[in-house]
This record gives C-alpha cells, sequence and structure tokens, in this order.
C-alpha cells in the first residue's frame, strides 16, 4: 500500500489540529468558567492559591523527574563504548541504534517531558499535603512513644512519604531507562563474550542503586514513626491504632537494625563507583534482604507468639491504655464521663408532672410529615420539600419553641411542560419558608402551621409573620441541581414564575431576579464559555438571555461550601433558617485528619449511616466517606438562599488544624467573634459529629484497659424499631428541647431547671436488647454547648431498649385492638420517631402514631401518642393523657378526639393487621359499626369525587359516629368489668416485659 497523497496528509493534519484546538477550548471554558464563579462569590483568593500552588508542584516535581530521566539516559549514552565487538547480539542491536539515531534528541526531550508531566501532575494532586506541611501549627500534644508533637504525624509526616515516595519512582525509572540505554549501546552485554558490564555502565548502576538502597534506609527511618499512626483490624478487641508492644519491643528496634543496614549496603554501592566490582555490593545488598526477612519479619512474629499471645491482656494493657486517651482526645470526648443512673421502674404518679416538664416532647416527626407538608403547603406541582425536613427554634408568642421548619424549594420534576425555556430561564426559584410546632397538632391531627401559605408584601403588612419579614424567594436550596439564568434590565418585562397567583389571567405572579448572586452571562464570550460547560447551544442562541443576566449554578449549600473550601468535610444534613429578613442555610464544616497517633480511625460514611440516610451514605451520595483518626466542628458556614453568598465562621478557636488552614488561605473564614447574635440563636451541635462521637462511645466509654481488651462491655447503636427509611440500619439522633438530671458532685441547678436544646441518643449492649445507656449534647450555644452527658444504667436494669420496646407496643392486646380498627378502609399506621427520656431515675418512652391512607396523594396525620415507662403503656390521644394514664393508672384507652378522622382512603380493602394476627371481632356490636364505617368511607370518597362537599361532610360524621361506637363496644368486649387491659407494674424487674423476639 503506498504513502498516503499530500491531500490526505493535509486533511489528516488540519483534523488532528481541530481536535486539538477544541480539546483545549473546552479545558480553557472549564478553567475560565470556575475562575468567575470563585470571583462571583468573593472568593477569588481560594482559586488562586490552590491554582498556583498545584501549578508550583507540577512545575518543579515534574520539571525533577524530567531532568532525573533525561539525566540519566543522557549519561548512559554519554558513557556508551567506543568499542562494542561484532557480536550477533551487538549486529543485531545495530538496527534499532540506526533508526533511532535521527530521532535521538527528539526521542529524548518527548520522553522526558511526558514522564515529567505526569510525574507533575501526580504531584499537584498533592496540594493539600504541601499546604499543611508549609503552614502546620502545633497540636501542643506530644505522642507517648517518640515525644513529637501531633503536628509532625498530622502534616510533616505524610509530605516526608511523598518526597521518599517520589524518589523512589525516579530513581527506578531512571534506572530502568538506563538499563535498557546501557544495553541498546552496549554498555551492557548479555549474549556477548567477556564482561557483561563496562566499568562506565557499572558506575552508573551502582550510583542508582545505591540511591535506591539509600532512600530505602530513610524510608525505613519514617517507617518508625508511622508505627504511632497505623491500624488494625479493630473488629477485634486486641487491635487497635499505633504502637503495639510487639511494635515497642521488636518492630521498632527491626526499623532501626535494618536503617543501619541499608546504609552500609548503601555505602557499599557508592563505593563500588570507584572500585566497579559487584562482590561488595552484592554481600550488602543481600544481607539487607536477609535482615528484613529474620529481623523485620520472622523475629516480631516470634516476639508476639511467644511473649505476647500467652499474656496478652498484662503485655497490651499500656499501649491499649494510650489509644483510649489518644482517641478520647482526637474525637472530643476526652471529657464524656459516664455517670451512673438508677434504672427505675416504678411508675408512681408523682412522676406524671415531672415527665410533663423535663422536655418538650416533639410528636411532629420530621423524618414522617414531609407528605403532610407537600399536600398542605406545595400549593403548586412545581413546589415541593425534601423527604426529611428540620429541626430548629423559633420564639413563637414569647416562648422559645422547637419547630419543624422547612423550604418550599423549586421541584424540576414537577415542571409538566418541560422545555429548556421552562426550566432554565422560567422556573428558576421556589417560595416561602414553611414551619409548624414541633410539640401540637390540631384537632383533625395536621401540623400546627405556624408559618404557611404563600406570604405576600401586602400580607405581611396585614399578618405578620411570627418569624417576622424575610425575603422569601429561594433561589439556592438542596433540591436545586440545575443552573438557572435570571435577570433582566429594569423596564423589560418579568418572566421568571414567582408564586402562584388566583386572581391573575396566567395564574401566576412574575418576578425578575436583583441579587447580586450568579457570574454575569450577557457577553458574547461569556455566552460562549457557558454553552461549553453545559453542552447547552441555547445559552448561545436564546433571545432570553440579556445584556443584564447571570447564571446561577453550584446551587445546593453543600456544592457552595465544598468550593469555597476544599480543605473542609461537610456535615450532610445542612438546614435553613429565617434570620436577619433572610432565609439563610446554615452548614456545619468539619476539619480532620488522618495522622493522630495512637487514636483509632472511622470511616465517616458508615459512622454516620442510619436509617435515614444509609442508601445515600453507602453510595457517597451524602457527607464525606474517607478514613479520619481526628475531627472537629470547627466552621459554621451559611449560604444565602436568595443571593448565594456563603459565609465562613471560626467556631472552634483551639483546633489546630483549622489555624493551619486559616494560614493558607487567609481572610477565608471570619472569626468567630463575628457572628450575629441572630445567627447565633439558630446554631446547634451537628449530627454527623455526635453520630462518630457515639460510634466511637460504643468502645471508647470504656477506659480500663483490662476491660477494653476483653470487649465484655462494649455497647451498640440500636437499630431504628420504626421502619422508617431503611430497614435494620442505626436509629437516627434526635433533637429536642429537654433538661437533664443534675451531673453527680456537679451542682448544675439551673440545668436541671430549665430546658436546653439537645440532641439524644441511646445504646444498648452488644449481645442483649436492654437499655445500656443514654446519650445526650447540648446544642444550644452558650456556656454549656457541647457538654456530653453519659447516663449509664445498670447491667441487669428491666428497662427494653428501642427494639424491644416497640415489640412490646405492637404485642399490647390494647394497642393492638385499637390500631386495627383506625386500620379499616384501607389505611395503614405509620409510627414517629421513638424518644427515650430519663424522667424520674427511669426512662419515658414517646412514640406519635401516625394514620395513613393506601392511596396516591394521601398523607399521614397524627392520630394517636404511645408512652411507655417502667413496663405500662398507654396509647391516647394527646400527651397529656397518656401520661396520666401511665403514671396515674389510667390504662383505658380514648376514643379519638372530636374531628378526627382518617385521611380519605379511596378504598374498602379490609384492615391490615398490626403486629400480628387481628383477633376474630365476636361482638355484634362491633361489627356492625365496622360495616357502616366502611360504608362512610364508600360514601364520603364518591361524594368526594363528586366534589359535593355536603355528602361528604355527612359521610364524614357517620363515619366518627361508627368509629366511636367499634371503639367502644370492643373496649367492653375485652374489659367487662372496667378494668386495664394493660398490666399494671409491680416494681418487680422485667415482670411486664414480653419475651426477646
Amino acid at each position: 500500500m503506498g504513502a498516503p497523497s499530500r491531500r490526505s496528509r493535509t486533511l489528516l493534519l488540519t483534523l488532528a489540529i481541530l481536535v486539538v484546538i477544541v480539546v483545549a477550548w473546552v479545558l480553557f471554558a472549564n478553567f475560565w468558567t470556575d475562575w468567575l464563579w470563585y470571583k462571583s462569590v468573593g472568593y477569588g483568593n481560594v482559586f488562586t492559591t490552590k491554582l498556583w500552588t498545584r501549578i508550583g508542584l507540577f512545575l518543579v516535581f515534574g520539571l525533577l523527574m524530567a531532568v532525573a530521566v533525561g539525566a540519566n539516559v543522557y549519561v548512559a549514552y554519554r558513557l556508551r563504548p567506543a568499542f562494542r565487538g561484532m557480536s550477533l547480539e551487538q549486529q543485531s542491536l545495530d538496527r534499532y541504534r540506526s533508526a533511532i539515531t535521527p530521532f535521538r534528541t527528539w526521542l529524548l526531550i518527548g520522553l522526558s517531558v511526558v514522564i515529567g508531566i505526569i510525574a507533575g501532575t501526580s504531584a499537584s494532586g498533592q496540594w493539600k499535603t504541601w499546604l499543611q506541611f508549609v503552614n502546620g501549627v502545633s497540636f501542643g500534644t506530644k505522642d507517648p512513644q517518640f515525644h513529637k508533637d501531633v503536628s509532625f504525624y498530622a502534616f510533616d509526616l505524610p509530605f516526608y512519604r511523598f518526597l521518599i515516595n517520589f524518589a523512589f519512582v525516579a530513581v527506578v525509572v531512571g534506572l530502568v531507562l538506563a538499563v535498557i540505554t546501557h544495553y541498546l549501546y552496549g554498555g551492557l552485554r548479555v549474549q556477548s563474550p567477556g564482561s557483561r558490564a563496562t566499568p562506565a555502565a557499572q558506575a552508573h548502576l551502582s550510583l542508582l542503586l545505591g540511591l535506591f538502597v539509600l532512600f530505602k534506609a530513610v524510608a525505613y527511618w519514617l517507617d518508625r514513626y508511622s508505627l504511632a499512626v497505623s491500624s488494625g483490624d479493630f473488629k477485634q478487641a486486641s487491635q487497635f491504632t499505633g504502637l503495639r508492644y510487639t511494635d515497642a519491643h521488636a518492630v521498632l528496634p527491626a526499623k532501626t537494625i535494618l536503617f543501619i543496614v541499608a546504609l552500609i549496603c548503601a555505602t557499599l554501592f557508592f563505593v563500588n563507583v570507584f572500585r566497579r566490582t559487584w562482590a561488595l555490593p552484592i554481600i550488602g545488598f543481600g544481607l539487607m534482604v536477609l535482615s528484613a526477612v529474620l529481623i523485620g519479619g520472622l523475629y516480631p512474629a516470634i516476639v508476639e507468639r511467644f511473649q505476647v499471645k500467652p499474656n496478652q491482656q498484662a503485655k497490651e494493657a499500656k499501649y491499649i491504655e494510650r489509644n483510649i486517651a489518644a482517641t478520647r482526645d482526637a474525637y472530643g470526648i476526652d471529657d464524656v464521663k459516664p455517670e451512673a443512673y438508677a434504672g427505675n421502674v416504678d411508675a408512681r404518679p408523682e412522676l406524671k408532672d415531672e415527665a410533663s416538664t423535663t422536655a418538650s416532647i416533639r410528636l411532629l416527626d420530621p423524618n414522617i410529615v414531609s407528605p403532610t407538608f407537600n399536600v398542605l403547603q406545595q400549593l403548586r406541582q412545581y413546589y415541593g420539600f425534601p423527604a426529611t425536613l428540620d429541626v430548629d427554634r423559633y420564639m413563637i408568642d414569647g416562648k422559645m419553641q422547637d419547630t419543624v421548619i422547612a423550604l418550599r424549594e423549586l421541584n424540576p420534576k414537577g415542571n409538566q411542560s418541560h422545555n429548556w425555556v421552562n426550566d432554565h430561564t422560567k422556573y428558576t426559584h421556589g417560595y416561602g419558608v414553611v414551619g409548624a410546632e414541633g410539640t401540637a397538632r390540631d384537632p383533625e391531627g395536621k401540623p400546627v402551621f405556624i408559618e404557611k401559605d404563600i406570604r405576600t408584601d401586602v400580607q405581611e403588612k396585614t399578618s405578620p409573620s411570627p418569624l417576622g419579614p424575610y425575603e422569601p424567594r429561594i433561589y439556592f436550596g438542596e433540591q436545586t441541581t440545575e443552573y438557572s439564568i435570571v435577570g433582566a434590565p429594569k423596564k423589560a418585562a418579568a418572566t421568571e414564575v414567582d408564586y402562584p397567583l388566583d386572581n391573575s389571567p396566567t395564574g401566576q405572579q412574575t418576578y425578575t431576579y436583583q441579587g447580586k448572586g450568579g457570574v454575569p452571562i450577557g457577553g458574547m464570550f461569556n455566552k460562549l464559555l457557558y454553552a461549553t460547560k453545559f453542552q447547552e447551544g441555547n445559552i448561545l442562541l436564546s433571545d432570553s438571555i440579556n445584556k443584564d443576566s447571570r447564571i446561577l449554578y453550584n446551587r445546593t449549600p453543600k456544592e457552595r461550601v465544598e468550593a469555597v473550601a476544599p480543605w473542609l468535610t461537610i456535615d450532610g444534613d445542612p438546614y435553613p433558617a429565617v434570620i436577619d429578613g433572610k432565609v439563610q442555610w446554615i452548614v456545619d464544616a468539619y476539619t480532620t485528619s488522618n495522622g493522630y497517633p495512637y487514636a483509632t480511625r472511622t470511616t465517616l460514611g458508615d459512622a454516620t449511616a442510619d436509617s435515614l440516610n444509609a442508601e445515600d451514605r453507602a453510595r457517597g451520595a451524602v457527607g464525606n466517606t474517607g478514613n479520619v483518626n481526628y475531627i472537629r466542628n470547627s466552621v459554621k458556614a451559611t449560604v444565602d438562599a436568595y443571593d448565594g453568598s456563603v459565609k465562613l465562621y471560626q467556631w472552634d478557636e483551639k483546633d489546630p488544624v483549622l489555624k493551619t488552614w486559616m494560614k493558607a488561605f487567609p481572610n477565608t473564614v471570619k472569626k468567630k467573634t463575628t457572628i450575629p447574635p441572630t445567627l447565633m440563636e439558630h446554631l446547634r451541635y451537628p449530627q454527623d459529629l455526635f453520630k462518630v462521637q457515639r460510634d466511637l462511645l460504643t468502645r471508647y466509654h470504656v477506659t480500663d484497659p483490662r476491660t477494653f481488651f476483653n470487649g465484655s462491655d462494649f455497647w451498640k447503636v440500636p437499630k431504628d424499631p420504626t421502619g422508617t427509611g431503611v430497614g435494620g440500619a442505626d436509629q437516627p439522633p434526635y433533637y429536642l428541647s429537654m433538661k437533664l438530671p443534675p451531673a453527680p458532685g456537679d451542682a448544675q441547678v439551673q440545668q436541671a431547671k430549665n430546658q436546653s436544646f439537645q440532641l439524644t441518643t441511646t445504646f444498648v449492649p452488644r449481645e442483649r436488647q436492654n437499655l445500656a445507656a443514654f446519650m445526650a449534647v447540648n446544642s444550644e450555644p452558650g456556656p454549656d454547648y457541647g457538654k456530653v452527658r453519659l447516663l449509664t444504667l445498670p447491667s441487669a436494669t428491666a428497662i427494653n431498649g428501642p427494639d424491644l420496646m416497640q415489640s412490646q407496643f405492637k404485642s399490647d392486646s390494647s394497642v393492638i385492638g385499637l390500631l386495627n380498627v383506625f386500620q379499616i378502609g384501607n389505611s395503614k399506621v405509620v409510627f414517629g420517631n421513638l424518644l427515650s427520656l430519663p424522667v424520674g431515675g427511669g426512662i419515658l418512652y414517646v412514640e406519635p402514631v401516625y394514620l395513613q391512607a393506601n392511596a396516591a396523594g394521601s398523607y399521614p396525620v397524627l392520630q394517636k401518642v404511645l408512652v411507655s415507662f417502667g413496663g405500662k403503656i398507654a396509647l391516647q390521644n394527646t400527651l397529656p393523657e397518656a401520661l396520666a394514664a401511665v403514671f396515674n393508672g389510667e390504662t383505658t384507652p380514648a376514643p379519638p378526639p372530636t374531628g378526627t378522622t382518617p385521611p380519605n382512603t379511596g378504598g374498602t380493602t379490609p384492615p391490615p393487621t398490626t403486629g400480628g394476627t387481628t383477633p376474630p371481632v365476636q361482638n355484634p356490636t362491633v361489627k356492625q359499626a365496622l360495616d357502616e364505617a366502611n360504608q362512610a368511607l364508600k360514601d364520603a370518597d364518591a361524594a368526594l369525587k363528586a366534589g359535593d362537599f355536603a355528602k361528604y361532610g355527612e359521610a364524614q360524621k357517620r363515619l366518627q359516629a361508627a368509629v366511636d361506637r367499634a371503639l367502644a363496644a370492643e373496649q367492653t368486649t375485652k374489659n367487662p368489668a372496667g378494668t386495664s387491659s394493660t398490666p399494671p407494674a409491680t416494681g418487680t424487674p422485667g415482670a411486664s416485659t414480653p419475651p426477646k423476639p
């Protein structure tokens, strides 16, 4: 086949040039739009610091690698022998030498450049390691083995490791290429008679091998310090992070000996540069290999087997103690001391008042009521609420109240007319805050909203919001993942959909964005850049874009904080708050390290997973999933929901990791003293940090090394028993306002009298399901913020853990009967968050019970409250009634409250069972009442579909009357004498506890 024609060559060259231009333009577009975005949010210094650091590392280490490669190849070529002989081997190599000669210089330059680029690119990824190395701040704490500051392990050792690894790669690559060059040009001979290597080649290779062994000696020396941060498999209680007995008494001396042996071996190689005989280097290298096997491997194994194993608990006690102390300090739980808690089970009547005032018991479950918010407050299909709502606190009517809050965000999937104009220029933002009292419900079981509906400026004047006037438009939120193009000249007609307007011909109010957020996109150059970035030609061609247009992207709070502070780990649960007339997203952020000596590592993705987020954590969609052994909530960040502005505030003023990053990125984090008081009111202890700490405290509440070694007193986080979220996952922690009993020996009178915002959880023993401990952390900014209380119950306690408690609820005869009656008409019972509260030396369990129809568009309504203390159970309409029933013995279930009806079910399927087989209906009155209730449901459904609300109301009244008759008749059947069907507590531990499921 002949050579390609000149025309073909020209065409191929043109195509190649076009490909290069297109690739270069795409890379430039992404780079320049990133710079424009950072400038728009006021964090251009973060972009430039990161950029110049990466460029510097790329150039320095890329150049070093290129020089190392090029110099070795060049030296090997210059040291080629003048006479190579006429052996068959050399004659065969002559062909390759002849082929390479015309391109030798370009081949050397190209090879060096390519390898240099690869090495430089890899080195640029170490920008965090470099910045921490040059800006590192002392921890003020030294490790117990080498007495070096923790900053050496956190900031210095990682960079030293990077340097030595880079040196290894440079020497190995140079050695391989030198060997190839020497062989190609006759310096090394495999088949030719006589010497296998010329003296010059011998000297060159001896130098490279000497450098390799010298770097290995340095690596052995660094290995000594790495023992302090090495980890074992913690599935065995005897394995932990840091030096163990064998490490300190065998591995550490072995590393020192191997360091010396490697130095001797390296010296022999360097001597061979002048002696040019392989005898001494080979002997030295053999000695090093033998030492590595015998001293580095066999000797530690002998010590472990014959000294440690026979008496492992005593031998390891000292090192376990170090691990415990370091781990508790690294995770901020060093001040947590278990406090003995009585574990009483006697439901005395006088405890009723204490139970009523111990906590503002939150019955509105933010993990369940999202469908309720959607049905009652979505207003249009293009709005929506997240699946899990947030809990905050607001001053309502002069009283601080726990509030379930959410933003009415834009729901891109709800827009029925999908096209580029609608998706990116018209439906651009959500509208308004929706909040409900966490401790109340209306007569129908719906939330009591403190903020709802569409609030316009006119309505704000006539009916002021309890949250105060605020900008309601939500341009930045958790659900806002698509870019939007907003803004227009002042006199131009508004085109963005703002909020529904019933008396308007279009059915909606329009608006033009007035904020400073986003990047200007009016110019042709910026249009071309963003058309390339988003691969969307409409950006370049659309008439909707004008000279005042701005493009909004990276719109979720997590994305924005991660971008402006790439050195932070972001909490998985940002939450909104109304602050100073603005809706602000509050984002907790962490500084982490993987180099705290002796501190046990944890995987953030595993430690923070629970029943609400286990699937997202498993696929890395939420939060950080890396390994760390040090964490601090050092930064509180805010993101304005209207203009997207990001502010970072220092929270932990002592954290050396944060101080290091503040030196590296000056003027990015504001001082703690600049936090506005109005923002301070809404800050809280972050969930992810709390979950990491509770995961560690399942083991590290034990501070005695011998008990820790046995693992006999380890706990676990109970599984979520309510069926909410992912089954079989851990129970999530819960926010609520409550007061805790005073700590022993601590005059916490004020804390004992007043409630404070707490984040709570429980523990159960590893092999049992009774309650082991209750944990709470003060989440209210103030002197007690972050104070963790750990109340431990006696090991023989009769108090059930959450899983057993839920089983007891579902097996109680009176509870089953009532819930089955409620499930008539194809409805289902939904159990809310099972709250555990320390009351009167015991544990009070409270669980809201919701009813929801098995039909599209249905939503859960709060119908009942389950309460248990000391084995006594009550299911009542309200919390006060349930508390009275438990503590005063009034355990007869009450009928539904007036006006309460099950939600529209739209069907007549026979009721499903709850927690067991439905008891057969023997009383004919009950059967007749249930038949009438089913008929009333059918009539109500038909009337609703026909739009006849008069008949619908009449059917609802008949339904209520039928349910009341069924309840009364069933109770009479079960309890003809009028006595309680729930066995009273006798004071005997476990007397009313059902068998373990």
